[in-house]
C-alpha cells in the first residue's frame, strides 16, 4: 500500500483531567475522502484542531507522508499542506468573492515605488477556480453574502485547494444547508478527491458521509470503535455505532421499549 498523505496515530488529548481523546488512529490517503463520524461530544473537534495543528497531542505522533512531524501552531499545518474548511467559514459576507477568495495572500504587481493589489489577475484566477469547482458566479465583484450556503462551502474549498491543500478538513460542511446545497457540495468534495487530495470529511449524518466516503471512522467519547471501507458496513450499522447502540438497547428496556 502507498504512503498516507497523513496518519495520526494512538493520539490523546488531555485538557487538565479531561480526557477528550484517549488512544484515536485514523489515515488519510491520496485522493480519499476519509469520513469521521460521531455524536455531538465524541471529540471530533478536538481530533480536527489536533490534526490541524491547533492543539498538540499529549501522546501519540503525526506522521507526514512517512515523516513524523510536530506541528507547533495551526500555521505550521497549513504550510505543510492540512488545510481545514470550518463551519463558520471565516469570510466577511459584504467584502466580494476575490477578496475572500486571496484574504492575506493578494497577489501584487509594482507600479514604480508603488506595491498594488493585482486585482485582474486576482479576479480571473477566482473566477476559473470557482468555475473548476462547478460554481458559475456573476462577476468577481459579487459579494460572498450574496452566495448560498453550498456555494460559500465551494469558496471556501476552491480556496484551500488552489494554495496547495494536500489533505483538506471539512468540518461538518453539509450541517446547516438544503438538500440542493448538500449536493452541491457533495459534487464539490467529490471533484476535490479526484486531484488525489485527501478529503476528512467530519460528519454526523451518515447519508452525507455514505455518498462521497471512502472509509469510516466512528468516534464515540473520544475513542475510536473501528474504521470500515466502503461496502463494509451499512448505514443502519454505522448509524447504531454513532448513537451508541448498546446504550439505546440498555435505555429502551429500562423504559419498557418507548425510546
Amino acid at each position: 500500500m502507498s504512503t498516507p498523505l497523513i496518519e495520526l496515530v494512538d493520539i490523546e488529548k488531555h485538557f487538565g483531567s479531561v480526557i477528550a481523546l484517549n488512544g484515536v488512529s485514523v489515515s488519510v490517503n491520496a485522493g480519499e475522502c476519509h469520513c469521521l463520524l460521531g455524536d455531538n461530544g465524541a471529540g471530533k473537534s478536538t481530533f480536527i484542531k489536533t490534526m490541524a495543528g491547533v492543539h498538540q497531542p499529549t501522546r501519540g505522533k503525526i506522521m507526514l507522508d512517512g515523516k513524523q512531524v510536530v506541528f507547533s501552531t495551526a500555521r505550521h499545518a497549513i504550510d505543510a499542506g492540512i488545510a481545514t474548511v470550518y463551519q463558520d467559514l471565516a469570510m466577511i459576507p459584504l467584502m466580494s468573492v476575490t477578496r475572500n477568495f486571496w484574504m492575506g495572500r493578494e497577489p501584487i504587481r509594482k507600479v514604480g515605488p508603488l506595491r498594488l493589489i493585482d486585482f485582474e489577475h486576482a479576479n480571473q484566477v477566482t473566477m476559473d477556480e470557482m468555475a473548476r469547482m462547478g460554481i458559475r458566479l456573476r462577476e468577481p465583484g459579487q459579494a460572498v453574502g450574496t452566495l448560498s450556503g453550498g456555494e460559500r462551502q465551494t469558496v471556501a474549498i476552491a480556496r484551500s485547494v488552489y494554495f496547495g491543500a494536500k489533505v483538506l478538513i471539512l468540518d461538518e460542511p453539509t450541517s446547516a444547508l438544503g438538500v440542493r446545497q448538500t449536493s452541491n457540495v457533495l459534487a464539490t468534495i467529490d471533484k476535490v478527491r479526484k486531484k488525489g487530495i485527501g478529503v476528512v470529511f467530519i460528519s454526523h449524518n451518515v447519508r452525507h458521509a455514505m455518498a462521497v466516503g471512502d472509509r469510516f471512522t466512528v468516534l464515540n467519547r473520544g475513542q475510536t470503535l473501528g474504521t470500515a471501507k466502503r461496502g463494509e458496513i451499512k448505514p443502519e450499522e454505522l448509524q447504531e455505532l454513532m448513537a451508541g447502540g448498546q446504550e439505546l438497547a440498555t435505555l429502551e428496556g429500562s423504559l419498557g421499549g418507548t425510546v
